[in-house]
């Protein structure tokens, strides 16, 4: 079985025949094989480097050519360690070497707006909502870049748990607002830790949007799931007890039990954005 063989049915739990696609082998199998990386060595990325993955960020595709995605490179130590500290208590977060937050940006659409004397027409939800969509494709173009030159990455969504405090330190003006921290440097691990998926026959439809014995399905991943990444302890127990078998479905749905940034409307709507 070739390496695309293996990464795609241990990821995914099925089959794939690599043979009928030989000019995806190295590319598609290093992205199967990506993982999130907790763990850095004490090193600062080159302000040049960062720079420049800006930039392949900066080149995905964006909503129109509106461009409402900005990045905040966090340099000054204090401030880092006050962002992550907002973020929660989760033990890596102290040894984050290097960290940006990015940000969607429906402010500068506005200005362009006043300049040309165009009424900005589109205060609705759709502004918000292009923006932050605009933001994750950025992220998610600075991972791809930050790993294919041997970098390890970890999205911190965690940075919208106190979003109006983190706001104030990064001084975000009106309509610009943080979507995601990103933990990116130099790993120590040698290869990072493969979160296996859900099947693709669920996940990727064709034509029309399909459905069929959900609970078969979760059952099965969970099964899949706990043989090949289970679970180092159990969300909770105080709450929920413990169980025998603990899987993607149990943990997912207990994390999802408690309250999470439920003043993140608020706290938009405070942005200047209609939410309607």
């Amino acid at each position: 079985m070739t390496k695309l063989a293996e990464q795609f049915e241990h990821r995914f739990g099925e089959p794939f025949d690599p043979d009928r696609f030989p000019e995806a082998a190295g590319v598609l199998a290093g992205m199967l094989a990506r993982g999130s990386c907790r763990d850095f060595e004490p090193r600062t990325v080159d302000a040049e480097l960062s720079r420049l993955l800006c930039a392949a960020a900066l080149a995905s595709p964006t909503k129109s050519d509106l461009q409402q995605r900005d990045i905040i490179l966090v340099r000054d130590p204090n401030l880092k360690a006050d962002l992550l500290e907002l973020a929660g208590p989760a033990s890596w977060f102290a040894n984050v070497p290097n960290l940006a937050v990015f940000c969607g940006n429906n402010r500068r659409q506005r200005q362009v707006h006043d300049l040309r004397g165009h009424p900005f027409v589109n205060d609705h939800l759709d502004a918000f909502f292009n923006a932050a969509v605009d933001a994750g494709i950025a992220l998610a173009a600075f991972v791809m870049a930050a790993e294919a030159i041997g970098l390890g990455c970890c999205p911190i969504s965690a940075v919208r748990n106190e979003a109006a405090k983190v706001s104030e330190l990064l001084n975000l003006p009106d309509h610009v607002f943080p979507v995601a921290g990103l933990a990116y440097g130099y790993p120590k691990q040698t290869a990072p830790t493969i979160s296996v998926r859900l099947p693709l026959s669920v996940t990727v439809h064709e034509d029309r949007f399909q459905e069929s014995d959900p609970e078969t399905v979760i059952a099965d991943y969970d099964r899949r799931r706990e043989v090949q990444q289970p679970y180092a302890e159990q969300r909770s127990p105080e709450r929920h007890g413990l169980t025998a078998t603990y899987g993607w479905s149990e943990d997912k749905s207990r994390q999802y039990s408690s309250p999470e940034r439920d003043s993140f409307g608020a706290f938009i709507r405070a942005k200047g954005f209609k939410l309607t």
